[in-house]
């Protein structure tokens, strides 16, 4: 690894394999030779055992920017940056944007992850910054994933980037043995099948430690009138209320809209009201049922919500004891949970039937990442994975290959349908109490665009349609996509068209953005 001018390379590593050490050897290089390291990872979770990695391996300050801080604090934090305090920066997307005095490598941890995008507002993606920054101060970039994104391999493939592989764990740690469970037909208890209940026993019985994945916090998606079938929705948006039974709210996950729970059903007035579906709190009762001799500790937005919670719940699972670990997403970026030997999921159909077409590769990398947190110790891990659909290419691929035989099938799906990486996309969103105001400007959009560039196989502009979640926040939400062969023409439309947008009457009564390489399609 070259570590002076600028070089890209990307760290594919399976989970587990050891791109942190080989992060802090290059840091430790370059600290040497008197320049600083610049740091991102995609949670602020993350930071607090990525903070005692730094310190324990070197005995130098290092500086923290998550918008977790106090104003106080992350004054402190540019400041050390910006003047060469600390030779070591370590941040979330923003951090990206600090200053430093004498910059000498850029890490992005985890560069698939989604986190990376600022998705309102100023939307920038950190990852492809960091490129940017890197070739402008002329010095080395590493991005490291263990399910590398399609785009990034693509510019591997290019040569624009270079490929390092590390290919198993080091010592006796080896990858999970994965063990798909179908559910379909099968008596389920709580969302947990027979076959898994055993496993977890077993496992907690033997000294190890279990984490449940499921990536839908709250008590339940649903609750439902069992007389008339009445269903609590959010008033502002296309979407149901989340049951948090620990508040007795009704919460929107899309707008924070928050409600009592009805004591009888608004329409009928039947007492008889039914919650739908699992989430993390109605999981943590039916675990707490099962396995009543066992702590579980339940992971997830709500209860992290407190400075230092995340970390006292690291610090208590780091201490060994059997435990059940249930959460979100949150515990499948980066953790190193070395008594945790199996692993269950237990949804995880959600993106195999997604409108998204990046939600099979979201999919794919959520679960290899939650898969790769057992057997990192000497102990051997088991991954079970309770779907419906256990046929499903994907799932199979998955489960019976890797996850490189399973981005190669997604790349030759791109490919045949001219998607990213393969082509770029911009994205022009419009919102409006009034749906036809957003409507108008986006068809005005597309007029002034087709003048400027007119359809062709190199371009081509789908819209305007409505959002795959037409109504948020109380606005009608559409967009128009353009599609384009080439980066440098889709560019120069968006430079030439958005001053004439932004001139249109039509500008001043909705919501308009333009997000380029979008990353969430709804």
């Amino acid at each position: 690894m070259e570590l002076h001018g600028f070089h890209a390379y990307l760290l594919d590593g399976q989970t587990g394999s050891g791109k942190t050490e080989i992060y802090l050897q290059a840091i430790e290089k370059v600290i040497r030779y008197g320049r600083q390291a610049l740091v991102l990872i995609p949670e602020i979770s993350l930071t607090p055992q990525t903070l005692d990695r730094f310190k324990t391996r070197f005995n130098c300050p290092v500086a923290v920017l998550h918008s977790g801080l106090t104003d106080r604090e992350r004054g402190l934090a540019w400041d050390a940056a910006r003047t060469g305090t600390a030779p070591i920066v370590l941040g979330t997307r923003s951090a990206i944007f600090t200053p430093l005095a004498s910059p000498g490598i850029l890490i992005v941890d985890e560069e698939h992850d989604g986190s990376f995008k600022q998705q309102e507002g100023f939307r920038y993606s950190a990852r492809d910054l960091a490129v940017v920054r890197a070739r402008m101060e002329s010095i080395p970039l590493i991005l490291g994933s263990a399910t590398p994104s399609l785009e990034t391999r693509y510019n591997c493939e290019q040569q624009r980037y270079t490929r390092l592989v590390l290919s198993c764990r080091p010592g006796v740690a080896r990858q999970p043995r994965w063990q798909p469970v179908d559910i379909r037909k099968a008596k389920l208890s709580g969302g947990y099948s027979r076959e898994l209940i055993d496993a977890i026993q077993s496992h907690l019985d033997d000294g190890s430690q279990v984490l449940v994945f499921l990536n839908r916090r709250g008590f339940a998606p649903t609750l439902t009138c069992h007389e008339c079938g009445w269903i609590a929705n959010c008033l502002h948006c296309e979407a149901r209320l989340t049951v948090h039974r620990q508040v007795q709210r009704l919460v929107c996950h899309h707008c924070e809209f928050r409600q009592p729970v009805p004591p009888r059903c608004p329409v009928c007035h039947s007492i008889h009201l039914q919650c739908l579906g699992q989430g993390t709190e109605r999981s943590e009762e039916t675990l707490e049922a099962l396995f009543p001799d066992f702590p579980v500790i339940r992971v997830d937005r709500d209860s992290t919500r407190r400075k230092q919670a995340m970390q006292n719940m690291v610090d208590r699972v780091h201490q060994g004891e059997p435990c059940i670990l249930l959460g979100t997403q949150l515990l499948a970026k980066g953790h190193h949970f070395p008594n945790v030997t199996l692993v269950a999921i237990l949804d995880a159909d959600a993106g195999l039937f997604s409108p998204d077409f990046r939600a099979p590769e979201r999919m794919g990398q959520l679960i290899t990442q939650v898969a790769g947190r057992a057997g990192r110790g000497d102990k051997p891990g088991t991954v079970i994975l309770q779907s419906h659909h256990c046929d499903h290419p994907l799932i199979t691929t998955l489960t019976q290959q890797d996850y490189a035989t399973f981005s190669d099938l997604l790349m030759a799906e791109r490919k045949l349908a001219n998607l990213p990486p393969f082509s770029y996309l911009a994205l022009l969103r419009a919102e409006a109490e009034n749906g036809q105001l957003a409507v108008n400007f986006l068809s005005f959009a597309r007029h002034q665009a087709e003048m400027l560039l007119p359809p062709a196989g190199n371009i081509s502009y789908l819209g305007p349609l409505p959002a795959p979640m037409e109504r948020r926040g109380g606005r009608f939400r559409h967009q128009l996509t353009i599609c384009a062969a080439e980066r440098p023409a889709l560019q120069h439309l968006l430079a030439t068209l958005c001053p004439i947008l932004e001139q249109s009457p039509m500008a001043g009564k909705i919501r308009w953005s333009v997000d380029i390489d979008p990353q969430d399609m709804s």
